[in-house]
């Protein structure tokens, strides 16, 4: 009669502080996609043009700011067309806003499926902010047809685009982190997302030009990592003046910064969710 072995497993407490365990959401890919698909297919559906909606939104803003802000008010935009130079902006920001809004309550949103199966929870946000940056690509489109109708030429500069997209999923990811973690012990987070989104609207170069901002404060405006992401795609776009480069290289500073320690926060207060939203939150 022979001897089997049977595997020991030693298994023990997660640390606290850990950061992102990316085999582990490599395990987890296909939830990823079908959770991501999933909100694309919620948001679009039993709608009269589909879609379509991802490039109506910033062209309807892109024309709104193109008259009060581009004729009326005569914002300087360095020699920019403004309705270039406005849904330049509005692209990242309108990803931004959205990815933010919709991942700061993925967790609550989704608590039936996360009190129910064990998934890495990080898994929830990450896949909001995908499906939004499929309204990002498909909206692009339009961009780049509207450079072509402007006679904007196309240059070796545009590859800049790539660290700036990763820049804005960077940020984004940082901060969905933080937000959708903090929603689900203190509700009250999802009423100050609107607000939140306004403010920092206000904050970014979206229907002005950055270089509004005395020099000497521009290294300090660039804290705002999104700063950093619209003025890189106007440069990197149009090829616009001198690059960004102490608005870029702040900004990049704080947006990995927001990354990591978003991460750190929600790895962190992940293993009280469940407790969390069985008692309702705070």
């Amino acid at each position: 009669m022979h001897s089997t072995e049977v595997p020991i497993f030693d298994i023990q407490p997660s640390s606290a502080w850990r950061l992102l365990d990316t085999r582990e959401l490599w395990r987890y890919r296909e939830l990823i996609y079908f959770l991501a698909w999933r909100d694309i297919k919620v948001r679009y559906k039993q709608t009269a043009i589909g879609i379509a909606w991802a490039v109506l939104q910033p062209v309807a803003m892109m024309a709104a700011f193109t008259l009060f802000f581009g004729r009326l008010a005569g914002v300087a935009t360095d020699g920019i067309p403004y309705p270039l130079f406005a849904l330049s902006a509005l692209l990242p920001w309108q990803m931004f806003s959205r990815a933010v809004t919709e991942s700061a309550n993925s967790l609550v949103t989704d608590q039936r499926l996360i009190t129910r199966v064990y998934f890495p929870r990080i898994i929830v946000p990450i896949a909001t902010i995908i499906a939004a940056l499929a309204d990002f690509v498909i909206a692009s489109g339009l961009l780049f047809i509207l450079m072509v109708a402007y006679g904007v030429p196309f240059h070796w500069g545009v590859l800049w685009l790539v660290p700036f997209i990763i820049l804005m999923l960077v940020t984004v990811l940082g901060v969905g982190f933080w937000l959708s973690a903090l929603n689900v012990e203190y509700r009250d987070v999802a009423h100050t997302v609107p607000f939140l989104n306004q403010f920092w609207f206000f904050i970014t170069p979206v229907v002005y030009s950055a270089t509004l901002v005395p020099p000497e404060w521009r290294a300090l405006y660039g804290l705002n990592p999104m700063v950093g992401v619209v003025e890189g795609f106007r440069w990197a776009l149009f090829d616009s003046g001198a690059s960004p480069g102490a608005i870029t290289l702040v900004s990049t500073c704080v947006a990995f910064g927001l990354f990591a320690s978003g991460i750190i926060w929600f790895r962190r207060r992940e293993r009280t969710f469940v407790d969390a939203m069985g008692s309702g939150g705070r």
